[in-house]
């Protein structure tokens, strides 16, 4: 399987993962032309190239998009239409309208639109999906996720203040799939109302925002993403589960323990009338037999899943319609959010 990679900063992570499990990486690109050289020095057999239309006739199976975070959907519909596999990075549109172009391309294509969401696919998350799939915790009532980060304001203000940059551009509520991606995965369900609140000073950008989402199936969910003081890690994430007869969650911890969950069963809806707790760890994710780094378990499950589309025909592990949905949550919280956190109804593109 041959791939091309359009962005070299988190694309060359997924470039250098892609290699090892044997996807072979045929072209590199990025308009920076010293980030360029510096991926070609360990890609020496890889076409470079800094305006990404000069992949189209590089003989790709399939492409990772990891360009500007609000830059996805104009190039997916363009390898789309030409017949190449897309593996799209974390926001999948910007709007309602460029949500709808992706997906008419995607359902026209030859090819396939995979959502590249790796924290549906890291250890705690995949723990979690084993409980709600077991039926342990009964009927879901509230899902929460957290993805955060604890940095100084100072810092805070470096990545959020430049509106040269991207992370300047994007409103507030729009990085939001690494949260609300896995809630729906977890739920099966659809987003069908968000009311956004911004949390701490910031005027009109404020550094964190709590999302309360409504789903189709009744579930209520919780996301909160941003800039918080007092989490355990630079790319902190943690997500809950309640059901009707109990709890999982993951553990707030650092190293080894933050990817393990527990799991709490109420001893009055047990046959037995015993209440039940317990803390699992999740089993090693092997690459050649050996186990590989907790953080890089979903980047490696989510190139796995890429391959196994395009060269068996698996449906992919997040396909276009769920990937749109989940970044309009951003699009119609960014809308809540004017609104003074009133609700607004996201967009369904479920069929």
């Amino acid at each position: 399987m041959h791939i091309g990679i359009v962005g070299l900063l988190r694309g060359l992570y997924m470039a250098e993962w892609a290699q090892r499990i044997g996807i072979e990486v045929v072209a590199i690109c990025d308009r920076d032309s010293e980030r360029l050289a510096a991926a070609r020095a360990e890609f020496r057999a890889a076409r470079a190239a800094e305006d990404w239309p000069e992949l189209f006739d590089a003989g790709l199976d399939g492409v990772v998009l990891a360009n500007d975070f609000d830059a996805h959907a104009v190039l997916a519909i363009a390898f789309l239409d030409r017949g190449i596999h897309v593996l799209s990075e974390t926001a999948a549109c910007v709007s309602e309208e460029e949500g709808r172009r992706l997906i008419a391309a995607a359902e026209r294509s030859t090819a396939t639109y995979s959502f590249a969401e790796n924290y549906a696919f890291h250890p705690h998350t995949r723990l979690l999906r084993e409980s709600v799939d077991s039926g342990e915790l009964g009927g879901i009532a509230l899902v929460e996720a957290d993805y955060l980060h604890s940095l100084s304001p100072e810092d805070t203000a470096a990545l959020i203040g430049d509106p040269a940059h991207w992370r300047g551009r994007i409103a507030p509520t729009a990085y939001c799939t690494h949260t609300v991606s896995p809630l729906l995965e977890l739920t099966g369900a659809w987003p069908v109302e968000v009311s956004a609140f911004p949390v701490g000073p910031g005027g009109d950008r404020p550094a964190a925002v709590v999302l309360a989402i409504r789903l189709s199936d009744g579930t209520l969910a919780l996301a909160r993403h941003g800039f918080l003081a007092g989490e355990t890690g630079s790319h902190w994430s943690w997500f809950s589960v309640r059901g009707a007869h109990g709890l999982a969650e993951s553990i707030r911890a650092t190293g080894e323990d933050a990817w393990s969950v527990r799991v709490r069963k109420e001893g009055w809806a047990q046959a037995d009338g015993q209440l039940r707790e317990e803390i699992r760890v999740p089993v090693p994710y092997l690459v050649n037999d050996e186990p590989i780094d907790r953080m890089a378990e979903g980047t490696v499950a989510v190139l796995e899943g890429f391959r196994a589309t395009v060269e068996r025909g698996i449906p992919p592990l997040i396909p276009v319609r769920p990937a749109v949905a989940a970044s309009l949550v951003g699009v119609a919280g960014a809308e809540s959010l004017a609104k003074g956190s009133g609700p607004v109804l996201v967009p369904d593109v479920s069929a």
